[in-house]
C-alpha cells in the first residue's frame, strides 16, 4: 500500500465519505474496491444522500406500490435501474445512472389526445409489456393530434432534455406514412419544430437500434424494449419556472390513419 493511500485511509470515515460524495456514483462504486475502509466510507448514507434528488421522499411517497430500501445506496440503485410508477400510474420517474439527472415519462392518460375518449377513434388497452396500466391505440382518424405538458421544476436544472413519443405500430396500421407528421417542443418563447416520416415497413420490423431516415426526414427509433420512440424535439432547462409543451400531429390532410399504439412521452437528458 502506498504512503499516499495510507495517509488517506488514516482520515476519519466521515471525512472520507464527504470526499467521495463530491465525485459521482460510478466513482463511489469504484472507490469501494480500494479497501475495507474505503468500502465502508463509500457505502455510507452520507455519500449516497448527495446523489439523490432533494425531494426523493416526496417522489417515493407517490409510488403506486409499496417501496422499500435498506440504505441510501440501495435506494439510488433502485431509482436508477427501474422506472418508478408514480402519481396513480400516470407517470414514471427514473434517475439517469450516467448523468444523475431526472427522467420522467408521461402516460397516454396524462396526454391530451384529440377524441381519445371516443371509442370509435381510439381504444384504451391494458398491456402486459407496458410500464403503465393502459396504452391507447388509434382506431381511425383523419385529425391526429397528441399533446403533452410538464413543468420545468420537475426536471433537473441546467440540463438539455429530449422529448420522445413512445409508440408501437400494429400490423393493421394504415395511412401513417402518407404524409410527414409534425413534431414540436415549446418552452416560453422558444419553439423547436420538425417533421418525421413513418415508414410502416421499417416501423413494424423494429430492427436494429439506430434511427432511420426516409427521404432525409428522421424516422422512429427502436428502443430495444419492443417500443419505438419519435423525437419531438429538445430544450434547455435552466432554473426558471416554465411549462414545456410537446406535440405530435397530422391535421392538414384528410387521409384516414390508424394502428398507432401510444404509451406516452418520455423526457430524458440528451447525451
Amino acid at each position: 500500500m502506498s504512503l499516499m493511500s495510507t495517509r488517506i485511509e488514516s482520515l476519519p470515515e466521515e471525512c472520507l465519505s464527504h470526499i467521495i460524495s463530491l465525485t459521482c456514483p460510478q466513482d463511489a462504486c469504484r472507490s469501494s474496491l480500494v479497501s475495507c475502509i474505503f468500502r465502508d466510507a463509500a457505502d455510507s448514507d452520507l455519500v449516497w444522500d448527495k446523489f439523490l434528488p432533494l425531494d426523493y421522499s416526496d417522489i417515493i411517497s407517490n409510488s403506486v406500490s409499496p417501496f422499500f430500501f435498506s440504505s441510501k445506496k440501495d435506494l439510488y440503485a433502485k431509482l436508477s435501474s427501474t422506472p418508478l410508477l408514480i402519481d396513480g400510474g400516470q407517470k414514471t420517474f427514473l434517475l439517469d445512472k450516467y448523468t444523475n439527472k431526472r427522467c420522467y415519462m408521461l402516460s397516454a392518460r396524462e396526454l391530451s389526445i384529440t377524441w381519445s375518449t371516443n371509442s370509435l377513434y381510439w381504444c384504451w388497452k391494458h398491456l402486459l409489456h407496458s410500464r403503465f396500466p393502459e396504452a391507447v391505440e388509434l382506431v381511425m382518424v383523419s385529425w391526429l393530434e397528441i399533446q403533452g405538458k410538464i413543468n420545468t421544476r420537475m426536471l433537473s436544472p441546467n440540463t438539455t432534455y429530449g422529448a420522445y413519443l413512445v409508440v408501437q405500430v400494429v400490423k393493421r396500421a394504415f395511412g401513417l406514412g402518407a404524409t410527414p407528421l409534425e413534431v414540436s417542443v415549446e418552452v416560453g418563447d422558444i419553439k423547436m419544430q420538425g417533421k418525421i416520416c413513418m415508414n410502416l415497413n421499417e416501423c413494424q420490423m423494429q430492427g436494429g437500434y439506430e434511427a432511420f431516415c426516409v427521404g432525409g426526414q428522421r424516422g422512429p427509433c427502436p428502443r430495444g424494449d419492443g417500443w419505438l420512440e419519435i423525437e419531438l424535439g429538445e430544450f434547455y432547462n435552466d432554473e426558471s419556472d416554465r411549462v414545456v409543451k410537446m406535440e405530435f400531429k397530422e391535421i392538414k390532410g384528410d387521409r384516414l390513419k390508424g394502428g398507432l399504439l401510444v404509451e406516452g412521452i418520455e423526457l430524458r437528458p440528451k447525451p
